[in-house]
Protein backbone atom coordinates (compact mmCIF):
# COMPACT_ATOMS: atom_id res chain seq x y z
CA UNK A 1 0.00 0.00 0.00
CA UNK A 2 1.17 3.52 -0.87
CA UNK A 3 -0.03 5.62 2.08
CA UNK A 4 0.21 8.88 0.11
CA UNK A 5 -3.09 8.43 -1.70
CA UNK A 6 -4.83 5.71 0.29
CA UNK A 7 -8.17 6.80 1.66
CA UNK A 8 -8.61 7.00 5.42
CA UNK A 9 -11.01 4.05 5.21
CA UNK A 10 -8.40 2.03 3.31
CA UNK A 11 -5.82 2.82 5.96
CA UNK A 12 -8.22 1.78 8.72
CA UNK A 13 -8.87 -1.53 6.96
CA UNK A 14 -5.14 -2.12 6.45
CA UNK A 15 -4.46 -1.54 10.15
CA UNK A 16 -7.04 -4.11 11.13
CA UNK A 17 -5.89 -6.69 8.59
CA UNK A 18 -2.28 -6.34 9.70
CA UNK A 19 -1.12 -5.10 6.29
CA UNK A 20 0.43 -2.02 7.90
CA UNK A 21 0.45 -0.09 11.17
CA UNK A 22 -0.29 3.50 12.21
CA UNK A 23 3.38 4.04 13.02
CA UNK A 24 4.56 2.78 9.63
CA UNK A 25 2.09 5.08 7.85
CA UNK A 26 3.05 8.05 10.01
CA UNK A 27 6.77 7.51 9.38
CA UNK A 28 6.15 7.20 5.64
CA UNK A 29 4.16 10.44 5.56
CA UNK A 30 6.78 12.30 7.61
CA UNK A 31 9.43 11.28 5.08
CA UNK A 32 7.22 12.44 2.21
CA UNK A 33 6.58 15.77 3.93
CA UNK A 34 10.30 16.31 4.44
CA UNK A 35 10.91 15.70 0.74
CA UNK A 36 8.03 17.69 -0.75
CA UNK A 37 6.94 20.33 1.75
CA UNK A 38 9.51 23.01 0.89
CA UNK A 39 7.91 23.41 -2.53
CA UNK A 40 4.35 23.55 -1.19
CA UNK A 41 4.58 25.58 2.03
CA UNK A 42 1.55 23.68 3.31
CA UNK A 43 2.71 23.26 6.93
CA UNK A 44 3.11 25.80 9.70
CA UNK A 45 4.14 23.29 12.38
CA UNK A 46 5.08 19.62 12.06
CA UNK A 47 4.39 17.59 15.22
CA UNK A 48 6.60 14.66 14.31
CA UNK A 49 7.55 13.33 17.75
CA UNK A 50 4.05 13.58 19.19
CA UNK A 51 2.61 11.97 16.04
CA UNK A 52 5.03 9.04 16.26
CA UNK A 53 4.18 8.52 19.92
CA UNK A 54 0.41 8.54 19.30
CA UNK A 55 0.72 6.32 16.22
CA UNK A 56 2.78 3.75 18.11
CA UNK A 57 0.19 3.72 20.91
CA UNK A 58 -2.67 3.40 18.41
CA UNK A 59 -1.00 0.34 16.93
CA UNK A 60 -0.74 -1.27 20.37
CA UNK A 61 -4.37 -0.44 21.12
CA UNK A 62 -5.66 -1.94 17.89
CA UNK A 63 -3.50 -5.03 18.28
CA UNK A 64 -4.89 -5.44 21.79
CA UNK A 65 -8.51 -5.26 20.62
CA UNK A 66 -9.21 -1.65 21.62
CA UNK A 67 -10.90 -0.05 18.60
CA UNK A 68 -11.93 3.61 18.79
CA UNK A 69 -13.49 3.70 15.32
CA UNK A 70 -12.57 4.61 11.74
CA UNK A 71 -10.08 7.37 12.67
CA UNK A 72 -8.07 5.24 15.10
CA UNK A 73 -4.44 5.64 14.05
CA UNK A 74 -5.27 7.77 10.99
CA UNK A 75 -3.13 10.93 10.51
CA UNK A 76 -4.96 14.27 10.46
CA UNK A 77 -3.66 17.82 9.99
CA UNK A 78 -5.37 20.91 11.41
CA UNK A 79 -5.39 24.54 10.33
CA UNK A 80 -3.04 26.79 12.28
CA UNK A 81 -5.98 28.78 13.58
CA UNK A 82 -6.80 26.05 16.11
CA UNK A 83 -5.23 25.36 19.47
CA UNK A 84 -3.25 22.13 19.77
CA UNK A 85 -1.96 21.55 23.29
CA UNK A 86 1.78 22.12 23.52
CA UNK A 87 2.08 23.46 19.97
CA UNK A 88 2.42 27.07 18.81
CA UNK A 89 -0.38 28.83 16.95
CA UNK A 90 0.77 31.32 14.32
CA UNK A 91 -2.52 32.29 12.59
CA UNK A 92 -0.60 32.87 9.34
CA UNK A 93 0.56 36.18 10.81
CA UNK A 94 3.25 37.84 12.87
CA UNK A 95 0.57 39.43 15.07
CA UNK A 96 -0.71 37.73 18.22
CA UNK A 97 1.02 34.37 17.89
CA UNK A 98 0.71 31.90 20.77
CA UNK A 99 3.99 30.28 21.84
CA UNK A 100 2.37 27.09 23.16
CA UNK A 101 -1.33 26.37 23.54
CA UNK A 102 -2.34 25.27 27.02
CA UNK A 103 -5.19 23.05 25.82
CA UNK A 104 -6.69 21.63 22.65
CA UNK A 105 -9.47 23.26 20.71
CA UNK A 106 -12.69 21.29 21.24
CA UNK A 107 -12.54 19.79 17.76
CA UNK A 108 -8.91 18.67 18.25
CA UNK A 109 -9.84 17.05 21.56
CA UNK A 110 -12.59 15.12 19.77
CA UNK A 111 -10.14 13.91 17.14
CA UNK A 112 -7.87 12.63 19.89
CA UNK A 113 -10.81 10.84 21.53
CA UNK A 114 -11.44 9.14 18.18
CA UNK A 115 -7.84 7.93 18.11
CA UNK A 116 -6.58 10.20 15.33
CA UNK A 117 -2.89 11.03 14.99
CA UNK A 118 -2.37 14.82 14.86
CA UNK A 119 0.43 15.11 12.31
CA UNK A 120 0.83 18.89 12.19
CA UNK A 121 -0.71 22.31 11.67
CA UNK A 122 -1.27 23.78 8.23
CA UNK A 123 -0.69 27.20 6.74
CA UNK A 124 -3.45 29.67 6.04
CA UNK A 125 -4.09 33.16 4.79
CA UNK A 126 -3.55 35.66 7.59
CA UNK A 127 -6.14 35.08 10.31
CA UNK A 128 -8.28 33.40 7.61
CA UNK A 129 -9.04 36.86 6.20
CA UNK A 130 -7.99 36.39 2.59
CA UNK A 131 -4.44 37.78 2.40
CA UNK A 132 -1.01 36.15 2.39
CA UNK A 133 1.34 37.50 5.04
CA UNK A 134 4.77 38.03 3.45
CA UNK A 135 6.48 36.39 6.45
CA UNK A 136 4.48 33.20 5.84
CA UNK A 137 4.17 33.14 2.07
CA UNK A 138 1.54 31.42 -0.09
CA UNK A 139 0.73 27.74 -0.09
CA UNK A 140 1.26 26.39 -3.60
CA UNK A 141 -1.10 24.15 -5.52
CA UNK A 142 0.21 20.58 -5.97
CA UNK A 143 -1.29 20.53 -9.49
CA UNK A 144 0.67 23.63 -10.56
CA UNK A 145 3.22 25.26 -8.28
CA UNK A 146 2.71 28.60 -10.02
CA UNK A 147 -0.87 28.72 -8.73
CA UNK A 148 -2.43 29.17 -5.31
CA UNK A 149 -3.87 26.35 -3.25
CA UNK A 150 -6.68 28.76 -2.33
CA UNK A 151 -7.73 30.44 0.84
CA UNK A 152 -7.96 30.49 3.56
CA UNK A 153 -7.59 26.75 4.30
CA UNK A 154 -5.09 26.26 1.48
CA UNK A 155 -2.52 24.46 3.59
CA UNK A 156 -5.06 21.83 4.61
CA UNK A 157 -6.29 21.30 1.04
CA UNK A 158 -2.77 21.14 -0.41
CA UNK A 159 -1.61 18.63 2.21
CA UNK A 160 -4.42 16.23 1.29
CA UNK A 161 -4.03 16.78 -2.46
CA UNK A 162 -0.26 16.23 -2.35
CA UNK A 163 -0.51 12.99 -0.39
CA UNK A 164 0.97 14.43 2.80
CA UNK A 165 -2.07 13.55 4.95
CA UNK A 166 -5.30 11.67 4.25
CA UNK A 167 -7.48 14.04 6.29
CA UNK A 168 -7.45 17.71 7.24
CA UNK A 169 -9.46 20.26 9.18
CA UNK A 170 -10.20 23.76 7.90
CA UNK A 171 -12.46 26.70 8.65
CA UNK A 172 -15.01 28.30 6.34
CA UNK A 173 -16.55 31.77 6.75
CA UNK A 174 -17.31 32.53 3.10
CA UNK A 175 -15.91 29.51 1.25
CA UNK A 176 -12.52 28.93 2.88
CA UNK A 177 -12.85 25.13 2.88
CA UNK A 178 -14.70 24.71 -0.41
CA UNK A 179 -12.63 27.14 -2.53
CA UNK A 180 -9.24 25.51 -1.76
CA UNK A 181 -10.92 22.11 -1.95
CA UNK A 182 -12.03 22.95 -5.48
CA UNK A 183 -8.67 24.38 -6.53
CA UNK A 184 -6.74 21.39 -5.17
CA UNK A 185 -9.13 18.65 -6.30
CA UNK A 186 -10.22 17.30 -2.89
CA UNK A 187 -13.52 17.04 -1.04
CA UNK A 188 -14.22 20.00 1.25
CA UNK A 189 -17.32 20.14 3.46
CA UNK A 190 -18.80 23.12 5.29
CA UNK A 191 -21.13 21.58 7.88
CA UNK A 192 -24.43 22.88 9.14
CA UNK A 193 -23.79 25.94 11.32
CA UNK A 194 -23.19 24.91 14.93
CA UNK A 195 -22.72 21.19 14.24
CA UNK A 196 -18.97 21.36 14.94
CA UNK A 197 -17.75 23.35 17.97
CA UNK A 198 -15.55 26.39 17.39
CA UNK A 199 -14.15 26.64 20.94
CA UNK A 200 -10.39 27.10 20.72
CA UNK A 201 -10.53 28.23 17.09
CA UNK A 202 -9.67 31.91 16.61
CA UNK A 203 -12.80 33.46 15.09
CA UNK A 204 -13.16 35.58 11.99
CA UNK A 205 -16.92 36.11 12.33
CA UNK A 206 -18.91 34.52 15.15
CA UNK A 207 -22.04 34.67 12.99
CA UNK A 208 -20.57 32.93 9.94
CA UNK A 209 -17.66 30.70 11.04
CA UNK A 210 -17.75 26.94 10.43
CA UNK A 211 -15.15 24.21 11.08
CA UNK A 212 -15.17 21.29 8.66
CA UNK A 213 -13.31 18.40 7.02
CA UNK A 214 -11.20 18.08 3.89
CA UNK A 215 -10.52 14.61 2.52
CA UNK A 216 -9.89 12.58 -0.62
CA UNK A 217 -13.37 11.06 -0.57
CA UNK A 218 -16.76 12.13 0.70
CA UNK A 219 -16.95 8.90 2.71
CA UNK A 220 -13.76 9.87 4.55
CA UNK A 221 -15.16 13.37 5.10
CA UNK A 222 -18.30 11.83 6.62
CA UNK A 223 -16.22 9.78 9.08
CA UNK A 224 -14.16 12.83 10.01
CA UNK A 225 -17.28 14.97 10.45
CA UNK A 226 -18.84 12.39 12.77
CA UNK A 227 -15.79 12.55 15.04
CA UNK A 228 -15.66 16.35 14.91
CA UNK A 229 -19.36 16.70 15.70
CA UNK A 230 -19.10 14.33 18.65
CA UNK A 231 -22.39 14.01 20.50
CA UNK A 232 -24.01 16.18 17.83
CA UNK A 233 -23.18 13.64 15.13
CA UNK A 234 -26.56 12.01 15.56
CA UNK A 235 -27.97 15.19 14.04
CA UNK A 236 -25.79 14.83 10.96
CA UNK A 237 -28.40 12.75 9.19
CA UNK A 238 -31.42 14.66 10.46
CA UNK A 239 -33.21 17.56 8.91
CA UNK A 240 -33.71 16.18 5.40
CA UNK A 241 -37.10 17.26 4.13
CA UNK A 242 -37.48 14.51 1.54
CA UNK A 243 -37.11 10.75 1.75
CA UNK A 244 -35.09 9.10 -1.00
CA UNK A 245 -32.57 6.42 -1.87
CA UNK A 246 -29.50 8.49 -1.15
CA UNK A 247 -29.25 7.96 2.59
CA UNK A 248 -25.83 7.42 4.12
CA UNK A 249 -26.54 3.75 4.80
CA UNK A 250 -27.22 2.92 1.15
CA UNK A 251 -23.59 2.44 0.16
CA UNK A 252 -24.46 -0.82 -1.56
CA UNK A 253 -26.42 1.08 -4.20
CA UNK A 254 -24.55 2.13 -7.33
CA UNK A 255 -23.71 5.79 -7.75
CA UNK A 256 -26.33 6.10 -10.49
CA UNK A 257 -29.01 4.36 -8.44
CA UNK A 258 -28.52 6.76 -5.55
CA UNK A 259 -29.65 9.66 -7.80
CA UNK A 260 -32.78 7.99 -9.20
CA UNK A 261 -35.87 10.12 -8.63
CA UNK A 262 -34.10 12.93 -6.80
CA UNK A 263 -34.84 16.59 -7.54
CA UNK A 264 -31.67 18.55 -8.29
CA UNK A 265 -31.97 22.34 -8.39
CA UNK A 266 -29.64 24.40 -10.57
CA UNK A 267 -29.90 28.21 -10.15
CA UNK A 268 -29.63 29.24 -13.82
CA UNK A 269 -29.83 33.02 -13.37
CA UNK A 270 -27.30 32.94 -10.53
CA UNK A 271 -24.91 31.00 -12.75
CA UNK A 272 -25.21 33.65 -15.44
CA UNK A 273 -24.39 36.47 -13.00
CA UNK A 274 -20.67 35.60 -12.99
CA UNK A 275 -18.30 34.47 -15.74
CA UNK A 276 -17.58 30.73 -15.60
CA UNK A 277 -14.27 29.55 -17.01
CA UNK A 278 -14.66 26.94 -19.72
CA UNK A 279 -13.51 23.95 -17.59
CA UNK A 280 -16.01 24.90 -14.89
CA UNK A 281 -18.87 25.28 -17.36
CA UNK A 282 -17.93 21.97 -19.00
CA UNK A 283 -17.90 20.17 -15.65
CA UNK A 284 -21.31 21.55 -14.66
CA UNK A 285 -22.84 20.61 -18.02
CA UNK A 286 -21.34 17.12 -17.80
CA UNK A 287 -22.70 16.67 -14.28
CA UNK A 288 -26.20 17.61 -15.38
CA UNK A 289 -26.04 15.10 -18.22
CA UNK A 290 -24.88 12.20 -16.06
CA UNK A 291 -27.44 13.00 -13.38
CA UNK A 292 -30.28 13.01 -15.89
CA UNK A 293 -29.04 9.67 -17.24
CA UNK A 294 -29.00 8.38 -13.67
CA UNK A 295 -32.67 9.26 -13.29
CA UNK A 296 -32.44 12.55 -11.41
CA UNK A 297 -34.84 15.36 -12.21
CA UNK A 298 -32.84 18.55 -12.86
CA UNK A 299 -34.89 21.73 -12.45
CA UNK A 300 -34.22 25.46 -12.43
CA UNK A 301 -34.06 26.76 -8.87
CA UNK A 302 -34.18 30.57 -8.73
CA UNK A 303 -32.48 31.79 -5.57
CA UNK A 304 -34.62 34.91 -5.19
CA UNK A 305 -33.37 37.07 -2.31
CA UNK A 306 -30.46 34.65 -1.75
CA UNK A 307 -28.75 36.40 -4.66
CA UNK A 308 -28.02 39.25 -2.20
CA UNK A 309 -26.49 36.93 0.39
CA UNK A 310 -22.87 37.87 -0.23
CA UNK A 311 -23.49 41.57 0.28
CA UNK A 312 -25.13 40.67 3.59
CA UNK A 313 -22.19 38.39 4.41
CA UNK A 314 -19.66 41.20 3.98
CA UNK A 315 -21.75 43.62 6.07
CA UNK A 316 -21.61 41.06 8.90
CA UNK A 317 -18.07 39.78 8.39
CA UNK A 318 -16.25 43.11 8.12
CA UNK A 319 -17.34 44.67 11.44
CA UNK A 320 -17.18 41.40 13.38
CA UNK A 321 -13.62 40.71 12.21
CA UNK A 322 -12.56 44.24 13.12
CA UNK A 323 -14.03 43.96 16.62
CA UNK A 324 -12.12 40.70 17.13
CA UNK A 325 -8.86 42.37 16.06
CA UNK A 326 -9.44 45.73 17.77
CA UNK A 327 -6.73 45.30 20.40
CA UNK A 328 -4.17 43.98 17.91
CA UNK A 329 -4.93 46.85 15.54
CA UNK A 330 -4.17 49.29 18.36
CA UNK A 331 -1.02 47.54 19.55
CA UNK A 332 0.62 46.34 16.32
CA UNK A 333 -1.13 47.49 13.13
CA UNK A 334 2.12 47.29 11.16
CA UNK A 335 2.43 43.59 11.92
CA UNK A 336 -0.40 42.71 9.56
CA UNK A 337 -0.02 42.24 5.82
CA UNK A 338 -1.14 45.47 4.09
CA UNK A 339 -4.26 43.85 2.58
CA UNK A 340 -5.35 42.41 5.94
CA UNK A 341 -4.78 45.73 7.68
CA UNK A 342 -6.83 47.54 5.04
CA UNK A 343 -9.73 45.10 5.43
CA UNK A 344 -9.68 45.44 9.21
CA UNK A 345 -9.59 49.23 8.93
CA UNK A 346 -12.58 49.12 6.60
CA UNK A 347 -14.60 47.07 9.09
CA UNK A 348 -14.46 49.91 11.62
CA UNK A 349 -16.23 52.18 9.10
CA UNK A 350 -19.33 50.00 8.66
CA UNK A 351 -22.25 51.75 10.40
CA UNK A 352 -24.00 49.87 13.21
CA UNK A 353 -27.32 50.33 11.41
CA UNK A 354 -25.92 48.53 8.34
CA UNK A 355 -24.60 45.66 10.44
CA UNK A 356 -27.86 45.25 12.35
CA UNK A 357 -29.88 45.35 9.13
CA UNK A 358 -27.65 42.63 7.68
CA UNK A 359 -28.25 40.47 10.76
CA UNK A 360 -31.99 40.91 10.34
CA UNK A 361 -31.83 40.18 6.60
CA UNK A 362 -29.88 37.01 7.36
CA UNK A 363 -32.79 35.67 9.38
CA UNK A 364 -35.11 36.27 6.42
CA UNK A 365 -32.71 34.47 4.07
CA UNK A 366 -32.60 31.42 6.33
CA UNK A 367 -36.38 31.15 6.15
CA UNK A 368 -36.29 31.61 2.37
CA UNK A 369 -33.62 28.94 1.95
CA UNK A 370 -35.58 26.46 4.07
CA UNK A 371 -38.61 26.98 1.84
CA UNK A 372 -36.51 26.60 -1.32
CA UNK A 373 -34.75 23.39 -0.29
CA UNK A 374 -37.99 21.83 0.99
CA UNK A 375 -38.98 21.19 -2.64
CA UNK A 376 -35.56 19.80 -3.63
CA UNK A 377 -33.15 17.10 -2.59
CA UNK A 378 -30.06 19.15 -3.35
CA UNK A 379 -28.76 22.28 -5.07
CA UNK A 380 -26.00 21.90 -7.67
CA UNK A 381 -23.61 24.63 -8.81
CA UNK A 382 -19.86 25.23 -9.06
CA UNK A 383 -17.87 25.68 -5.88
CA UNK A 384 -16.01 28.57 -7.52
CA UNK A 385 -16.17 30.10 -11.00
CA UNK A 386 -12.56 29.39 -12.03
CA UNK A 387 -9.77 26.88 -11.72
CA UNK A 388 -6.94 27.87 -9.38
CA UNK A 389 -5.56 31.35 -10.18
CA UNK A 390 -1.97 32.41 -9.62
CA UNK A 391 -2.83 34.50 -6.55
CA UNK A 392 -5.66 34.75 -4.05
CA UNK A 393 -7.93 37.74 -4.77
CA UNK A 394 -8.66 40.44 -2.20
CA UNK A 395 -11.79 39.55 -0.23
CA UNK A 396 -13.67 42.83 -0.73
CA UNK A 397 -12.54 43.37 -4.34
CA UNK A 398 -14.32 42.45 -7.58
CA UNK A 399 -12.33 39.23 -8.06
CA UNK A 400 -12.91 38.26 -4.44
CA UNK A 401 -16.64 38.75 -4.87
CA UNK A 402 -16.60 36.49 -7.95
CA UNK A 403 -14.60 33.81 -6.12
CA UNK A 404 -17.08 33.78 -3.23
CA UNK A 405 -20.16 34.03 -5.49
CA UNK A 406 -21.22 30.39 -5.11
CA UNK A 407 -19.92 29.61 -1.62
CA UNK A 408 -20.91 32.61 0.50
CA UNK A 409 -24.71 32.18 0.51
CA UNK A 410 -24.44 28.91 2.45
CA UNK A 411 -22.40 30.56 5.20
CA UNK A 412 -25.13 33.18 5.55
CA UNK A 413 -27.94 30.60 5.89
CA UNK A 414 -25.83 28.02 7.75
CA UNK A 415 -26.69 25.18 5.38
CA UNK A 416 -24.27 22.33 4.64
CA UNK A 417 -22.35 22.53 1.36
CA UNK A 418 -19.64 20.31 -0.07
CA UNK A 419 -17.29 20.61 -3.02
CA UNK A 420 -16.62 17.48 -5.07
CA UNK A 421 -13.83 17.07 -7.65
CA UNK A 422 -15.55 16.74 -11.02
CA UNK A 423 -13.58 17.25 -14.21
CA UNK A 424 -15.09 16.93 -17.69
CA UNK A 425 -11.65 16.93 -19.30
CA UNK A 426 -7.93 17.02 -18.49
CA UNK A 427 -6.40 19.99 -16.74
CA UNK A 428 -6.55 21.68 -13.38
CA UNK A 429 -9.15 20.45 -10.87
CA UNK A 430 -12.73 21.67 -10.96
CA UNK A 431 -14.99 21.40 -7.94
CA UNK A 432 -18.77 21.21 -8.11
CA UNK A 433 -20.80 22.13 -5.05
CA UNK A 434 -23.80 20.41 -3.54
CA UNK A 435 -25.89 22.11 -0.85
CA UNK A 436 -28.75 20.66 1.15
CA UNK A 437 -31.11 21.13 4.05
CA UNK A 438 -29.70 22.36 7.34
CA UNK A 439 -28.83 19.32 9.47
CA UNK A 440 -28.81 16.88 6.54
CA UNK A 441 -25.02 16.62 6.33
CA UNK A 442 -24.81 12.82 6.20
CA UNK A 443 -27.26 12.64 3.34
CA UNK A 444 -25.44 15.41 1.47
CA UNK A 445 -22.10 13.64 1.82
CA UNK A 446 -23.65 10.42 0.52
CA UNK A 447 -24.79 12.32 -2.57
CA UNK A 448 -21.34 13.88 -2.91
CA UNK A 449 -19.83 10.40 -2.90
CA UNK A 450 -22.28 9.33 -5.60
CA UNK A 451 -21.55 12.42 -7.73
CA UNK A 452 -17.78 11.93 -7.51
CA UNK A 453 -18.19 8.37 -8.79
CA UNK A 454 -19.83 9.72 -11.96
CA UNK A 455 -17.03 12.19 -12.86
CA UNK A 456 -15.81 11.60 -16.46
CA UNK A 457 -12.15 12.40 -15.66
CA UNK A 458 -10.09 11.91 -12.50
CA UNK A 459 -7.26 14.39 -12.01
CA UNK A 460 -4.12 13.74 -10.00
CA UNK A 461 -1.22 16.06 -9.22
CA UNK A 462 1.85 15.62 -11.43
CA UNK A 463 4.98 13.91 -10.20
CA UNK A 464 6.45 14.27 -7.61
CA UNK A 465 3.17 15.13 -5.91
CA UNK A 466 1.10 12.50 -7.73
CA UNK A 467 0.81 8.75 -7.37
CA UNK A 468 4.02 8.23 -9.31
Amino acid sequence: MNPAFASARDLAAAYRSGETTPLAVTEWLLERIAALEPRLNAFAVLLADAARERAERAGRELAGGEDLGPLHGVPVVVKDLMAVEGAPTGFGSRVGGVARAERDAAVVARLREAGAVILGKTNLLEYAYGAVHPDVGPTRNPHDLQRTAGGSSGGSAAAVAAGLAPLAIGTDTGGSIRIPGSYCGVVGHKPTFGMVPVDGVFPLSWTLDHVGPLARTAADAADLLAAMAGAASSAAGAGSRREGPAEAGDAELSASARWRGLRVGVPRAYLDAVDLEQPVRAALDAAERVLVRAGAVVVDAPLGPLTHANAILLDILAPEASVLHEQYMRDDPGGYAPATRAQLAFGFTVPATRYLRAREDRRSLIAHFDDLIAGLDVLLMPAVNTVAPEEDPVVNGEEGAAEMHFSGPFNVVGAPAVTVPFNAGPGLPVGLQLAGARGADARLLALADALAALAPVTTAPPSPFGHG
